[in-house]
């Protein structure tokens, strides 16, 4: 299973972006789906994620600006960053929570990070 993670790049603050993660290869069935963030010298964070029953979560500093959301035909992931600040510069990684059979445990998959960086 491969993650493959887009639509970073540079953008002024208030800005927005899109960022698109799609997950393919050897995939039964998704649950949970979703983004964190890791900015130079801090830990990787949650920024949001959703379950395959529709439940969201979404960190508090994110809240009412960016919008998660997931096509399960496509087995996609998408965050919606609107009005964003300088301190959402980060690496953006996806994961997906997967089972690639119906005997298969569930396992976490990363995605490679694409890179945000909000001018001010």
């Amino acid at each position: 299973v491969q993650l493959q993670a887009s639509g970073g790049g540079l953008v002024q603050a208030g800005g927005s972006l899109r960022l698109s993660c799609a997950a393919s290869g050897r995939i039964f069935s998704i649950n949970g789906m979703g983004w964190y963030r890791q900015a130079p010298g801090k830990q990787r964070e949650l920024v949001a994620d959703t379950s395959s029953g529709g439940r969201i979560n979404y960190a508090d500093s994110v809240k009412g600006r960016f919008t998660i959301s997931r096509d399960n035909a496509k087995n996609t992931v998408y965050l919606q960053m609107n009005s964003l600040k300088p301190g959402d510069t980060a690496v953006y990684y996806c994961n997906a929570a997967v089972r690639s059979g119906p005997l298969y445990v569930e396992y976490t998959y990363w995605g490679q990070g694409t890179e945000v960086t909000v001018s001010s």
